[in-house]
């Protein structure tokens, strides 16, 4: 039988292993790993700065846990994990599965995207699936959702600019991880100044164009889709005329 829904062909899959595997990951990523067993985890890695570095999946498999990954960012995060290894008795190699997604009703063995509902499921197989269907960029530009190296941008981006908290991303009572204090202090000693959001779009503008907001500098703009558009602004700035380019930007 044929591995439903469609394939994700830029994701690789990674099998962590050994008794110290739910500890090592603990100290590393913005979420808390007692939930991986309950079911599927979305987390980030961070530098000591905060800054975001990589976004994954962690998913239960047994006596092991899944890593899902972009396939792009898959050798850093891989060196930075060994990095922090040590002598714990963790063992990462890669995994024979496979990342199929799609929408509707989950299927047997998947997992619900846990950033949201809109995101529908992920399931991990032998076999891939089918050929892309979904427009998943219009489904991410309506929730504001960001994607691996467009929105999120390592070295660069705070995951609470990005929305983290609102897609399950990070655990502010797990404890001690790597960036962890920068990340709480953004959360309860500052009020954010800067983050994602949608924007109405009318026009065009490539990804990466800089919003002005009445000539000023106010951000920049990513995927767009249906006369929408994903934007890293400048809240003391956004509003007003804004263009991206020759497109005109408003706030919705």
């Amino acid at each position: 039988m044929p591995t439903p829904g469609e394939a994700a062909a830029d994701r690789k899959v990674f099998e962590i292993t050994g008794k110290d595997r739910e500890s090592f990951l603990q100290g590393l990523v913005t979420n808390d790993l007692g939930r991986v067993q309950g079911g599927i985890v979305y987390a980030a890695m961070l530098s000591p700065q905060g800054k975001y570095l990589a976004d994954f999946f962690l998913v239960p498999a047994g006596d092991a846990i899944l890593l899902d990954v972009q396939a792009g960012l898959a050798e850093g995060l891989l060196r930075r994990l060994a990095m922090y290894r040590l002598r714990a008795d963790v063992r990462i190699v890669p995994s024979p599965f496979r990342v199929s997604r799609g929408r509707g009703p989950v299927p047997e063995g998947g997992f619900a995207d846990p950033r949201h509902p809109a995101l529908g499921w992920r399931l991990y197989a032998a076999e891939p699936g089918g050929a892309p269907a979904i427009d998943w960029d219009a489904i991410r530009v309506e929730h504001c959702i960001p994607e691996t190296g467009v929105e999120l941008i390592p070295e660069e981006s705070y995951i609470l600019e990005a929305g983290f908290e609102r897609l399950n991303g990070v655990d502010f009572r797990k404890g001690c991880y790597v960036g962890q204090e920068v990340t709480a202090r953004m959360k309860h000693k500052t009020e954010l100044r800067k983050g994602l959001v949608t924007v109405a779009v009318e026009g065009e503008a490539p990804i990466g164009a800089e919003i002005l907001s009445e000539g000023r500098p106010a951000g920049t703009l990513f995927t767009q889709a249906h006369g929408k558009g994903i934007a890293f602004l400048r809240f003391d700035r956004a509003g007003g005329e804004m263009r991206a380019g020759e497109a005109r930007i408003r706030m919705l």
